[in-house]
C-alpha cells in the first residue's frame, strides 16, 4: 500500500510538451498547465520537487530532436526533492530525505548490457523526462534504486545540474581518456562542460575551450581554462583529448585535427547533426579515437558525487521560477551560457 505525507494535493502545476518544435518559434511548443499528483508504483518513492535543472537535452525533447516516447511529456532530469510518499516495497529513503532523481531511470538488469556492468546500453532503459513526467512539475515519483543521496554541501539549486550536466559531463570525461596532466579542449561551454573544466582544472589538466558565445568565454577564463577560441578554430597546442558537447557534427572535423597522435574525441550529447565527411588522413589517421557517450550508469554517477565532494565543484547557476521554464529553454538554446540554469519549484 501506497504510504505518503499529510497534505498532499491531488494536482499540481507541471509543464507539458504539446506540439513539438522550436522553442523560439510563434507557437510554443510547452505549456504550463495542470497534471495529476503521480502514485508512486511499486519500488518507487515520491518526491516534492524542490529544484530541476535546465538540460539541452530537454531542448532536445520540447524541439523534437527526440522521438517522442510519452505523449505530452513533461520535460527535466536534474531534479532536487524531497521524499513524501512511498509506493509499495521501498525501503531506501527516509519520509522528508532530500534525494537526486537524474536522467537514467530504469534498466532491466538481465541483459547481456547490464549482467556486464554497462547497463547505460541496455536496450529496454528508460528515462525521466522522455519516457516519464520529469523536474519542470511540483511532484515526480522515481525507482528508488535509480536515485541518488546527495552531499549535503550542496545545495539544492547547486545541486540540481550535478544530475545530468555533471555525471555525462564525467562519463565524457573517463571516455576521452585525457592523460595525467595532459590538454583537454572542450567544444561548446554550457551546463556540463563548465563542470567537466572543474574536474579537469582540479587534477592538473590544461583546458582549452571552443565556444561561440562571449559570456561563456569570459567564465572559462575565469575558471582557469588557458584559452578560449571560437566553436571552429584550430587549436592553439596539440591537444591530447577533447569532448564535444554542443549537438553541431560539423565540429567533429577541426576536433579530430587538432588531436595528437593517439588522441581520443568524446561525443558527449544525445542528438547531434550529422557529421561531415572525414579525410582519413587529416582528421582520423595516426591512431585517433572517436567515441561517443550514451546516458550513464549508476556507478558513474555515485563516482563523480564522490568526486565533486572531495574536489569542492560548484556549478554556477542561474535561478529561474517554475512558471518561466519556457524563458530558460531560449536562453539554453541561445547558446551563451555562464553555468546552468536552474528552475526553482519550491523552497527546501
Amino acid at each position: 500500500m501506497e504510504k505518503r505525507e499529510n497534505a498532499i494535493p491531488k494536482k499540481m502545476k507541471a509543464w507539458a510538451v504539446t506540439t513539438p518544435g522550436p522553442i523560439d518559434g510563434k507557437k510554443s511548443p510547452i505549456e504550463f498547465t495542470e497534471k495529476p499528483v503521480p502514485t508512486p508504483k511499486r519500488g518507487e518513492v515520491l518526491v516534492k520537487v524542490l529544484t530541476c535543472g535546465v538540460c539541452h537535452t530537454d531542448l532536445h525533447v520540447t524541439e523534437g530532436d527526440l522521438p517522442v516516447h510519452h505523449e505530452h511529456v513533461t520535460p527535466g532530469h536534474e531534479i532536487v526533492g524531497k521524499v513524501v510518499g512511498f509506493g509499495p516495497e521501498t525501503q531506501r529513503f527516509k519520509l522528508g530525505e532530500r534525494i537526486g532523481v537524474p536522467w537514467f531511470r530504469h534498466a532491466c538488469g538481465v541483459c547481456k548490457f547490464c549482467r556486464s556492468g554497462h547497463e547505460n546500453l541496455c536496450p529496454h532503459s528508460l528515462y525521466t523526462g522522455w519516457d516519464h513526467d520529469g523536474g519542470y512539475a511540483e511532484y515526480v515519483t522515481v525507482p528508488e534504486g535509480f536515485a541518488y543521496r546527495l552531499p549535503e554541501k550542496f545545495d539544492s539549486l547547486e545541486a540540481a545540474p550535478l544530475l545530468c550536466a555533471g555525471i555525462i559531463g564525467y562519463r565524457a570525461f573517463e571516455r576521452a581518456n585525457v592523460p595525467a596532466g595532459g590538454r583537454l579542449g572542450l567544444y561548446g561551454f554550457g551546463g556540463s562542460a563548465h563542470i567537466t573544466a572543474q574536474i579537469a582544472l582540479a587534477q592538473g589538466i590544461e583546458v582549452h575551450v571552443f565556444t561561440r558565445g562571449e559570456d561563456a568565454k569570459k567564465f572559462a577564463l575565469e575558471l582557469g581554462c588557458a584559452s578560449v577560441q571560437g566553436s571552429y578554430d584550430p587549436a592553439p597546442v596539440p591537444l591530447d583529448s577533447s569532448i564535444i558537447f554542443a549537438p553541431v557534427g560539423d565540429m567533429v572535423l577541426p576536433a579530430l585535427a587538432s588531436l595528437v597522435p593517439g588522441g581520443t574525441l568524446a561525443l558527449a550529447g544525445i542528438h547531434m547533426t550529422d557529421i561531415p565527411m572525414m579525410n582519413y588522413q587529416k582528421e582520423i589517421f595516426h591512431e585517433k579515437t572517436l567515441t561517443s557517450v550514451e546516458s550513464n550508469t549508476r556507478r558513474d554517477g555515485e563516482e563523480f558525487l564522490t568526486l565533486a565532494d572531495r574536489l569542492n565543484i560548484h556549478p554556477e547557476v542561474h535561478e529561474y521560477p517554475l512558471a518561466k521554464a519556457d524563458e530558460a529553454l531560449r536562453y539554453v538554446k541561445h547558446g551563451d551560457i555562464k553555468g546552468a540554469c536552474v528552475l526553482r519549484v519550491s523552497e527546501d
